[in-house]
């Protein structure tokens, strides 16, 4: 499944539960960056059946630099009713700030779209937030098609239940 992501300086390769701290750092940099919610204290914990199950819901790949982790790609199987076919979404695609401009992004953009077609997809999907004009303009060198939609979040149970936590001094749901 991945192909070519060997580098004198580190490699892409599926995650392992011994990275699962390592990954739920780089979640929380990941979510500091996009200035979302923080993320859950016990998100490793969260993660392992997530990811390392008999039948994961989402896979992860990380990009091991000399035993750090300095990146990682998480993605799931979504289903596309308009052509009655799974698709793979990417939901995060992060690289370590220091590391960014060395072709880490790229390797695992291309890490995950290998995955999808593996899995026998035929498109991948996901988004950015519309101020990352880096990202943007990353995704459109890579040879991706923006489609502008408007993203929303509707609680499912009473927001009372709901941890809350506090972000650039107002008030957020996590």
């Amino acid at each position: 499944m991945l192909t070519d992501t060997a580098r004198p300086d580190g490699v892409i390769r599926p995650a392992t539960v011994a990275d699962l701290p390592a990954i739920a750092g780089l979640c929380a940099a990941h979510a500091a960056f996009e200035r979302a919610t923080p993320v859950p204290v016990d998100l490793a914990t969260r993660l392992e059946p997530v990811l390392f199950s008999a039948h994961p819901r989402a896979w992860c790949l990380v990009v091991d630099h000399g035993g750090e982790l300095i990146g990682y790609a998480t993605y799931s199987l979504e289903f596309f009713t308009w052509q009655a076919t799974d698709y793979v979404h990417l939901d995060c695609l992060f690289v370590t700030e220091p590391h960014r401009g060395e072709g880490w992004g790229h390797a695992l953009l291309n890490a995950v779209k290998d995955a999808a077609a593996a899995r026998g997809t035929a498109q991948m999907q996901w988004q950015t937030p519309d101020w990352n004009t880096d990202a943007i303009r990353f995704y459109h060198r890579a040879g991706a098609e923006a489609r502008p939609k408007v993203r929303f979040s509707l609680p499912t149970r009473p927001a009372e239940n709901l941890p809350r936590a506090t972000v650039d001094g107002h008030a957020a749901w996590l």
